[in-house]
């Protein structure tokens, strides 16, 4: 699918209109549902390419938060060939109790993958506890940049961000 079309199916499945509470507590009169858009066979798939069109060659892991981020980790990781792990947002109460799901271990290089950056809270907890492991993240790569500080934010932590698409691609100009 190439990026005009992907652009396309992601709003037409996602985008609604209301007046909406984001995960950083700011109000936003559009909502990108990203549930919506990641349970389609055609835009997973083809998110998963695109994701894997990033990678560097030291790459070594695939990583997604947990919950958004965990689809596009997987299906970055199916077309990229690589491993791919999940970062909880909070450590669970049974079983192992772990923070990281899956393999992750000093000296891994790491993309790490986002539905939608807004302010990248949630994307910057992620990568400080692959960090702490003492896996370097070489990107954090968002499907939708909302440009609403993710990227300043990302960047002035010390990591390299990119996005699949902005909010302007999709045709939205309010915030």
């Amino acid at each position: 699918m190439d990026k005009q079309t992907l652009v396309k199916r992601v709003k037409e499945t996602s985008y609604l209109e209301g007046d909406f509470v984001l995960r950083s507590g700011k109000r936003s009169k559009y909502y990108m549902d990203k549930y919506l858009f990641e349970t389609q066979p055609d835009v997973l798939r083809a998110l998963g390419q695109a994701f894997s069109e990033h990678l560097a060659p030291d790459v070594t892991l695939i990583a997604g938060a947990e919950l958004g981020g965990v689809a596009l980790a997987a299906a970055t990781a199916m077309q990229a060939d690589k491993p791919w792990i999940i970062i909880r947002n909070s450590k669970k109460d049974y079983g192992t109790s772990k923070m990281v799901e899956g393999k992750l271990a000093a000296g891994d290089v790491v993309m790490l993958v986002e539905d939608i950056a807004t302010t990248g809270g949630q994307v910057l907890e992620a990568a400080k506890i692959i960090t702490a492991a003492g896996a370097t993240v070489r990107k954090i790569v968002a499907v939708i940049d909302r440009k609403q500080g993710a990227r300043e934010n990302i960047e002035q932590a010390g990591f390299t961000f990119d996005s699949l698409m902005t909010k302007e691609d999709l045709g939205i100009v309010d915030s």
